[in-house]
């Protein structure tokens, strides 16, 4: 045992040759215990704060729907960011566990607090099935079986409606459970509660559970599987572990969503849900932790927010998810830790002209891609979508000088083309600034680099 214990943690720390010397080198192996803790402050603010503020419920469902999603992304990570395999059926998952939960809430009593773990548990259970299936290849193999699992669980949604409920699903009353204490989890504000506390929990677990060495071995698979097999790793063992992991934590988070909706429906194993997860993910960033987070909270603004005013909130979150993938690749985390990085290492004076142009430049081109959709959206809908893009946002921005604008802008459309030229050639400008900053300001960098190739030279030929 002990000699393929060994060799296997060799593979996990050899994986990516000089990660460790990289990562020193810039500054990420010596974080002080405040910066590793801000993540976690940021997400427990995000929980707590908005509630104590306003009590709108509203509210109070938005973020259930962002603390659900959270928890589905982090859970979605452990496969992608991980272990490198991308699926396309995850929500078969999460729609199971939810369902399995909801048929033992309604006929066995089991406590609403204990909930999550009971449809964690079922789909765990349906992970291990599936997971030994879809196991048994890795790369695009691996998603193509993943997007057929999935089509077969939402077709089985709809020709099994005795299990999962036909159109009208599976309901269930959280206030009908044993109560817990004085809470009987029937108002809104106490099932939030619940739900973001699992979140809390979710997340410290899943967080835990990647500093593992089997998440580490994980890892060496995910970078190269031919030589974590060479030393006596079991690639496919540790894929369908991971799978059954993840799909416990995408059955506590479809529980989430069953507790605060009440009722799971065959769109719980929609592809389409499948499709909304891995876009969280992508955007957020799979490379940190906390990437899949952003990605949740960004998600739930577009279908939530986005989609209160506009019906084209599914554009907007495509074209945002082309923008990242092209300029970040590394997701949103990644963007903003190299941000941060660059800020440290050559201060704010150096970088601003780089910093105000890009973002100015960003700024006026969503602007105009703005107007030219929304124009397109009320041509297309007339007053359904509203006659021009004043009277789409003006509900959202009350009487305020920017609705006065945008009214004023959108009732001709002379104007409202002249307005869309002006900023997308401000814009233009703006990247053209931008671009020139960043040479100059990479000409700099370069001046003030110390010069350290002739003795890393030096060394390599002695070696």
């Amino acid at each position: 045992m002990r000699e393929r214990i060994e060799p296997a943690r060799e593979a996990a720390a050899t994986a990516r040759p000089g990660a460790d010397a990289r990562a020193v080198h810039a500054g990420r192996g010596r974080l002080p215990t405040w910066r590793r803790l801000l993540p976690w402050l940021a997400l427990v603010l995000l929980l707590a704060l908005p509630p104590l503020v306003w009590r709108q419920s509203w509210l109070l469902a938005y973020l259930a729907q962002t603390a659900t999603m959270v928890v589905f992304a982090l859970s979605y990570n452990l496969l992608l960011g991980e272990t490198g395999l991308l699926s396309f059926g995850h929500a078969a998952y999460a729609g199971l566990g939810a369902l399995i939960a909801a048929h033992m809430f309604n006929r066995s009593g089991v406590p609403l607090a204990l909930l999550p773990l009971v449809g964690g548990a079922g789909a765990a259970l349906c992970g291990a099935l599936l997971g030994f299936i879809s196991t048994r290849r890795a790369g695009t193999a691996f998603a193509m079986i993943t997007l057929g699992i999935g089509e077969l669980v939402a077709a089985a949604a709809w020709t099994l409606p005795d299990w999962f409920g036909g159109e009208a699903g599976v309901a269930i009353d959280r206030a009908s459970g044993p109560a817990f204490g004085a809470w009987t989890f029937g108002p809104a504000r106490e099932a939030y509660t619940l739900i973001a506390l699992w979140c809390l929990l979710a997340s410290v677990a899943m967080f835990a559970l990647t500093r593992t060495p089997f998440m580490r071995l994980a890892n060496a698979v995910r970078d190269n599987p031919v030589r974590a097999a060479a030393v006596g790793c079991y690639p496919r063992r540790i894929r369908y572990g991971v799978v059954v992991m993840s799909a416990f934590f995408a059955g506590v988070a479809g529980t989430l969503a069953l507790i605060n909706v009440e009722l799971v429906s065959t769109e719980s194993v929609s592809m389409l849900r499948s499709g909304s997860v891995l876009i969280a993910t992508v955007i957020g960033g799979t490379g940190a932790f906390f990437g899949p987070v952003a990605g949740a909270v960004v998600l739930t603004f577009f279908s939530t927010a986005v989609a209160s005013v506009t019906r084209a909130w599914l554009f907007y979150l495509g074209l945002f998810f082309v923008v990242i993938v092209v300029a970040a690749p590394d997701g949103l985390a990644g963007f903003l830790a190299r941000r941060v990085a660059q800020l440290a290492r050559y201060g704010w004076r150096s970088c601003r002209a780089v910093y105000l142009a890009g973002t100015a430049a960003f700024v006026l081109w969503s602007a105009a891609a703005v107007l030219a959709v929304q124009w397109a959206y009320a041509a297309q809908f007339g007053a359904g979508e509203g006659s021009a893009f004043g009277a789409t946002l003006g509900p959202a921005l009350g009487t305020t000088g920017v609705a006065s604008v945008l009214s004023f802008v959108g009732s001709s459309p002379m104007r409202l083309s002249l307005a869309i030229f002006a900023l997308a050639t401000c814009g233009t400008l703006a990247a053209f600034a931008a671009r020139r900053a960043q040479h100059r300001f990479a000409a700099q960098a370069r001046t003030q680099a110390p010069t350290q190739a002739p003795a890393l030279h030096d060394s390599g030929d002695a070696r």
